[in-house]
């Protein structure tokens, strides 16, 4: 296999073909903005690199000679299950560089929810000057489901707040930042723990609605739930139920089963419901961040073709959280 044409797709089309346009000056560098865009020599691309949302039967469609997608997310669920993507063709992402944005992420969502800051800022928009006491994260016990890079990252800044953290892993050994580890038959008796349960586990069937009814019945009414994960891993009607009664104190949701999130959702008038559009991932330098993984990735496949690419996916697997 060889790669002669190259297709940039989406908004940071030009900035990778800027950085790469020297150091492979053999290859032809195209950029599309939508489908449309995808004419003439571009549609002779054998490589496509795109956020993974962004590729539609249109736009596989719109490349016949395509071997290989690169998507610059980590999700890559859409390509998974595409009928449109013949199964020869390779698909590798973008994983390892979530960690700052999505801890970070984790963090606001804690203290907006401890703090109540939703009321704080509806009281503005009323003039309403209302205080109360402000609940602070120092002493209070983090659950992470899910430990990868990105909760590793996250583990150190929660201690920076005094906080103490717990992982939902199969693996014996804390990493850094981590004070206890458990199994995840144990997740029921690490929520009742728990004042924050953070969501970072990736989904699988063995992970879907994995945060049900009952599981939210272990959890404290004073303690809130924080998903970054993806929708799938929690029961979103299980959730709107326990929020309504005051079971748990609040929840942050920044992925949903279906995304964009419907305008008729119940989830938007949920209390104590703080929604966010799937930005934990992002980033003002995330095309930076994924930089090097696609000249590494590219640099490989040069060399050896599908078979040289070190993270290449399996069709039949799915994809992780990010």
């Amino acid at each position: 296999m060889t790669v002669s044409d190259i297709l940039f797709f989406g908004k940071d089309a030009e900035f990778y073909r800027e950085h790469l346009a020297q150091e492979f000056p053999g290859l032809r560098l195209h950029l599309a903005k939508d489908n449309a865009g995808i004419t003439g020599q571009a549609a002779e691309s054998q490589l496509l690199v795109a956020m993974a949302p962004a590729v539609t039967a249109a736009t596989v469609r719109a490349l016949p000679r395509l071997q290989w997608v690169q998507a610059m997310t980590t999700g890559v669920d859409n390509l998974l299950i595409m009928p449109e993507l013949p199964p020869e063709v390779a698909i590798t992402r973008v994983r390892g560089i979530h960690g700052p944005q999505m801890s970070e992420m984790a963090i606001l969502n804690m203290m907006l929810l401890a703090r109540n800051f939703p009321a704080v800022l509806r009281n503005q928009e009323r003039r309403r000057w209302e205080r109360w006491p402000q609940k602070l994260l120092v002493g209070r016990t983090a659950v992470i489901l899910g430990v990868g890079s990105i909760s590793e990252e996250l583990a150190p800044r929660c201690k920076a707040f005094g906080m103490r953290v717990i992982g939902i892993s199969s693996r014996t050994a804390p990493p850094p930042g981590f004070d206890e580890m458990m199994p995840r038959t144990r997740l029921a008796e690490a929520a009742a723990l728990a004042d924050f349960l953070v969501l970072l586990t990736p989904y699988t069937p063995e992970t879907h609605n994995i945060i049900d009814a009952k599981l939210l019945a272990s959890m404290r009414p004073d303690s809130w739930l924080v998903n970054l994960a993806r929708g799938n891993v929690v029961d979103e009607e299980a959730l709107a139920a326990a929020l309504r009664a005051g079971t748990i104190a609040g929840a942050a949701l920044d992925v949903f089963a279906q995304e964009p999130l419907p305008e008729s959702s119940p989830l938007w008038d949920t209390p104590n419901l703080i929604i966010t559009p799937h930005i934990g991932g992002m980033s003002e330098t995330y095309a930076e961040q994924a930089l090097p993984t696609l000249r590494q990735n590219l640099a490989d496949f040069l060399r050896g073709g599908a078979g040289g690419l070190q993270e290449r996916i399996q069709r039949t697997a799915r994809a992780g959280a990010a």
